[in-house]
């Protein structure tokens, strides 16, 4: 059955009727683009200082890596899952 429910869910990988792979969408690259932004907004906040805000959140803290960065850089793990998941089709290929 066709349902509400199979129509919403997303493929775990793009895969024509036949079972070939399929050029990837654009919810697909948007999901590559997240953990690269978020790497590269932690190394320009760490590199480029985060402005007020961030000296604010660091203030009085011992720890170098305060503020903004480290939250960037958690975030760019998190969203790591499309990039393994591509790595380890390419790999079973």
């Amino acid at each position: 059955m066709i349902g509400a429910c199979h129509a919403s869910a997303a493929p775990a990988a793009n895969r024509d009727r036949e079972g070939g792979a399929t050029a990837p969408r654009p919810v697909d690259w948007l999901g590559l683009a997240a953990a690269p932004t978020f790497a590269l907004m932690a190394v320009a906040t760490q590199t480029l200082g985060g402005g007020p805000m961030d000296a604010m959140c660091t203030a009085g803290q011992g720890f170098a890596l305060g503020g903004m960065a480290p939250m960037y850089a958690l975030m760019s793990a998190f969203h790591l899952a499309p990039w393994l998941k591509l790595a380890s089709r390419r790999r079973s290929a």
